[in-house]
């Protein structure tokens, strides 16, 4: 049975990944006194249920964690049941910004910043850090991209996976995409919002597409962001990257954005086998 322990920064994505690895079939507790995990292991593998493997969640927020974890773990392994630890972890700047964003408290916020909970964290979990079988970095991934690179790494696909371009289409009134690599703005191309045919419509339908994409600005401004685009990818791809967030917006992310999206996808998948198309703020309402 396999035994998984999912720990590290909070506010590094670990609960996205609890997600997806219940939808695989993994049985996921979360924050379980460190005393009780051999017999946790124990009551399962008895109780005949059948389970692709254990998923424990353990961090910061459980206090008692942090005493004999180390212990807990080589005794779990002397038994015949190595376990993995994959270890999340995002650069400060990034995990402040995802506090504030969600106005949580940090769980090491001890009458202090967030920056000096992060702080606090870092220096308590280090030890656990240098355990991890693997560590996570989340800074540059969004939610779905998260959950994908959690899965292949679980199910052991990860060596065999495309570098994945992902396209997304967003209103500049609903703020830029964290995780975006690239962006584009694409506010200059004529309006669908002012044609009273097209304004309840979206990018997706053929008529709003062709009214963005048919002027002879939409037509030169392709001309040369494509190549753009095309030059760079090799680049991104050599250095390492497994994904790589292109976002193009628009005012609402409705009609503009959506629709050179959809013919920038459509000129990529040509070269590219994996890319992927997102519209963030499509349905939030009209530019």
């Amino acid at each position: 049975m396999r035994i998984i322990v999912i720990t590290g920064m909070s506010g590094s994505g670990k609960s996205t990944a609890v997600r997806a690895l219940e939808d695989e079939g993994y049985y996921c507790i979360d924050n379980l006194p460190v005393r009780l995990f051999n017999r946790f292991v124990e009551l399962i593998r008895k109780s005949g249920e059948t389970f692709k493997g254990i998923v424990l969640v353990a961090d910061i927020r459980g206090r008692e964690f942090f005493k004999g974890y180390e212990n807990t773990f080589r005794k779990i392994a002397r038994a015949g049941q190595p376990v993995e630890i994959l270890f999340f972890d995002a650069l400060d700047d990034v995990l402040v910004r995802r506090f504030s964003e969600t106005r949580r408290r940090h769980p090491a916020d001890e009458c202090c910043s967030v920056t000096e909970g992060i702080r606090i964290e870092r220096e308590r979990i280090a030890g656990l850090r240098q355990m991890a079988t693997r560590v996570i970095d989340t800074s540059e991934l969004n939610v779905h991209q998260l959950k994908d690179f959690v899965l292949r790494i679980v199910r052991g696909e990860e060596r065999e996976a495309p570098f994945v371009i992902e396209i997304q289409s967003f209103g500049y009134r609903y703020g830029i995409p964290l995780e975006s690599n690239i962006v584009m703005d694409v506010r200059f191309l004529p309006n669908p919002f002012f044609v009273p045919e097209l304004k309840s419509r979206s990018g997706l339908d053929a008529t709003v597409r062709e009214y963005v994409l048919g002027t002879p600005l939409s037509v030169q401004f392709r001309s040369h962001f494509f190549p753009f685009i095309e030059m760079l990818l090799p680049a991104y791809s050599q250095e390492g990257k497994a994904y790589l967030t292109i976002s193009i917006g628009c005012t609402g992310g409705r009609h503009r954005s959506v629709a050179m999206v959809e013919a920038t996808a459509e000129h990529l998948r040509t070269r590219w086998p994996a890319v992927r198309t997102l519209h963030r703020d499509i349905e939030k309402g009209h530019e």
